[in-house]
């Protein structure tokens, strides 16, 4: 069972990525800023961080660089998961530090598929 923080703001897209990682027997943590999303990161180690991009706040890019160049949580791969699709914006990300972007609405089999790459 792998150990997934989601940090977004949208209620719904935390419902809808909880249910499909439930189901596929996941632990699930929420955080709903970038903030909270990186003090989590580092209390609880997950193995896999799915990250939004625009949130109030620290955004995604800001919270993914600070989860990528800290010792402590070096290690957990951050896989941006956003509705911003720009080439530019893939580039960022990967300069960032995450390991696999995603473009929403994202669909079972992608995320599943990405968290297995990254997650090994």
């Amino acid at each position: 069972m792998t150990k997934i923080l989601i940090v977004d703001d949208s209620p719904t897209e935390i419902h809808k990525l909880k249910t499909i990682l439930a189901r596929h027997g996941h632990d699930v943590l929420v955080a709903d800023s970038g903030e909270s999303g990186v003090s989590l990161a580092r209390q609880e180690l997950p193995d896999v961080v799915l990250m939004d991009i625009v949130m109030p706040g620290m955004n995604g890019f800001q919270a993914t660089r600070q989860l990528t160049k800290s010792k402590e949580t070096s290690h957990i791969p951050v896989i941006i998961v956003t509705s911003k699709d720009q080439e530019t914006d893939r580039m960022w990300g990967a300069r960032q530090g995450a390991k696999a972007y995603l473009t929403k609405p994202v669909s079972e089999k992608q995320l599943l598929s990405a968290i297995e790459q990254v997650a090994g």
